[in-house]
This record gives structure tokens, C-alpha cells and sequence, in this order.
């Protein structure tokens, strides 16, 4: 085991060793291994987009295993799926690579201003299926997010009991944040920082803006000079933000770009001190080799080795 994956390790001091084993599974699988960064396939998307809008781009990955097969070939740390998609595969890939179970879910069938999300696995679930983990996402700002907040307390209470890492996706909307504000730098941040007061092990938030969404909060950036014009800025803030670089924060994809948009931003995380990507829709809606490519060049570059 490497010096980084041990000073992680030793952030979680609270966690039973079942616990720290699947964490570290997770750090010292794939092209990045024992590195400290972490690039993680997550394919939620038909679930919270629709099927036509996720996988019609690139038809082949409408069939689950095609994407437990593009997280392995890439070299990916780990492959995170709602329930369905995960046992259409488990068995045939299993051990192959560590898997993160999605474990509640939101469709786009209603124009809702104020999110929730149902509960659509479960911590018996994710051990029947051999993950390493659950991933359960947040909407601070939604007038649902109390009750989000205290179901993802008592998953994380039992998934920790059974020594499986906890994710959280922290993504803030709701009927008094503006579209802008949904990744405003003092509105990640603050995502970020419940995630991990929540007992977040990885934190998924999107990548931040120069926007300040709240008053207080821009008098505060103002008055202490908080630099935020940059992405690496921003991106070294966020990381801040969560217990001073102490919890792992990985940083979304978003919506399909080119791929010198996709990559202009991986620089940016790499060079800000984020831990890592987790790329869907700019992965898996590309072509195979297409997709490779892109998730070759975004591995090296967080390995240092872009050539």
C-alpha cells in the first residue's frame, strides 16, 4: 500500500477495518491505483434522464454490461449504477472491478421546482451484489432536503456497521436557488461541506463557478479575499471546504461536451487539488474507442503523465 492511500486511510479514523478495506479496494483498483485520485463510471443517468436521452447517442449502451465493460477496459477505479443495471452484471464481472450501488433515485417525468428522491436499493442489497459501497445524493436547497438529509444519516449508519463506504452525490437545487447558484462557488462549497458533515467517506459535487449565489455569503469571499476567478481556484476552495482537504471530493462530468472542453476541466480539478472525476454522459454517450481515448488522457493527466 502506498504512503498516499495510508495518509487517506487515516482521515476516517472513526470507520471499522471492513470499512478502510472496501476504501482502499476502491484507491488501489485500476490505471490509477495507489495514486490517491480516483476515476469512477457512474451510470444513474437512464434512471434520472430517461433511456433515449441517456444511451441513443451511442446505442450499445443500452445493455448494462456494456458499461461494466468500459469501466473495466478504461482502467476505472470504480463503476456506480442504480439497482437494475448492477444485477443485470454483477455475476458475470464479478471481482473484475469494485462496484458502488446507487441506492436512491429521481426521474425527469415531472417539472418538479423542489427535488426529492426515492429509495431504490438498499445496504443489503449492495452486499448481496459485492459492492464496495452505496451512493445516495442529496439536493441541498430542495424543501425536501431535511428528510434527504436524515435518510442518508441512517443509510450511512447501517452501511458503515457493515463496513461499506458511503458516497454522496451533493447537488444543490431547489425553488430559491437559481440555475446559476446550482454551482455558484459559496453553494458548492457549501454542498461539499454538508456531504461531509452527513459522514460522507466521497463527496460527488459539480464543478464550480465564479458565481456567488448568496449576499452573505459575497460579503464574506469579498472581505477575506477568498480567491475564486479561477477553476483550480475554485476547485482548491471546495476541497477546502470539506474538514481542509481531509474527506475525498471527486468532481461530475456534466452534460456531453467536446472533448477539449472535458479535458480543459480535468486540468483544471488535477491542478486545483480535487481527488478525481466521475465521468457518465461524456464517457459512455461517445463511441467505444471514442470513449477510451478520452478516459485514456483523462486518467494520465491525473496520474501526471499527459504526454
Amino acid at each position: 500500500m502506498t504512503d498516499r492511500v495510508r495518509e487517506i486511510l487515516g482521515w476516517y479514523g472513526s470507520d471499522n477495518p471492513g470499512t478502510l478495506t472496501n476504501l482502499a479496494r476502491l484507491l488501489n483498483h485500476g490505471r490509477l491505483a495507489g495514486s490517491g485520485k480516483l476515476v469512477i463510471l457512474p451510470v444513474d443517468q437512464g434512471f434520472e434522464h430517461g433511456p433515449a436521452r441517456s444511451f441513443a447517442p451511442n446505442p450499445p449502451a443500452y445493455d448494462p454490461r456494456y458499461h461494466f465493460e468500459l469501466a473495466i477496459e478504461a482502467g476505472c477505479n470504480a463503476y456506480a449504477a442504480p439497482l437494475g443495471f448492477l444485477e443485470a452484471g454483477a455475476r458475470d464481472y464479478a471481482g473484475e472491478i469494485p462496484l458502488i450501488l446507487k441506492v436512491n433515485d429521481h426521474d425527469l417525468l415531472h417539472d418538479e421546482r423542489d427535488p426529492n428522491q426515492a429509495l431504490t436499493g438498499s445496504v443489503r442489497d449492495a452486499q448481496r451484489l459485492g459492492c464496495v459501497g452505496i451512493g445516495f445524493t442529496i439536493y441541498p436547497g430542495s424543501m425536501n432536503r431535511l428528510e434527504m438529509y436524515s435518510t442518508i444519516r441512517a443509510y450511512a449508519e447501517e452501511a458503515k456497521r457493515h463496513g461499506l463506504v458511503v458516497v454522496i452525490w451533493s447537488y444543490p437545487r431547489g425553488s430559491d436557488i437559481s440555475k446559476a447558484g446550482e454551482t455558484g462557488i459559496d453553494v458548492c462549497g457549501y454542498a461539499a461541506h454538508l456531504a461531509a458533515q452527513l459522514g460522507a467517506h466521497i463527496i460527488k459535487v459539480k464543478i464550480p463557478t465564479a458565481h456567488i449565489e448568496q449576499d452573505a455569503a459575497r460579503k464574506v469571499y469579498e472581505k477575506e479575499q477568498i480567491p475564486v476567478s479561477t477553476l483550480p481556484d475554485r476547485i482548491r476552495h471546495v476541497v477546502q471546504c470539506t474538514f481542509n482537504g481531509r474527506r475525498i471530493v471527486i468532481f461530475s462530468g456534466g452534460p456531453a461536451e467536446s472533448d477539449a472542453e472535458v479535458l480543459e476541466e480535468i486540468r483544471g480539478v488535477q491542478a486545483g487539488g480535487g481527488f478525481g472525476s466521475i465521468i457518465g454522459r461524456n464517457s459512455f454517450q461517445r463511441k467505444r474507442p471514442d470513449a477510451l481515448k478520452l478516459l485514456d488522457t483523462i486518467i494520465k493527466i491525473y496520474a501526471g503523465n499527459e504526454s
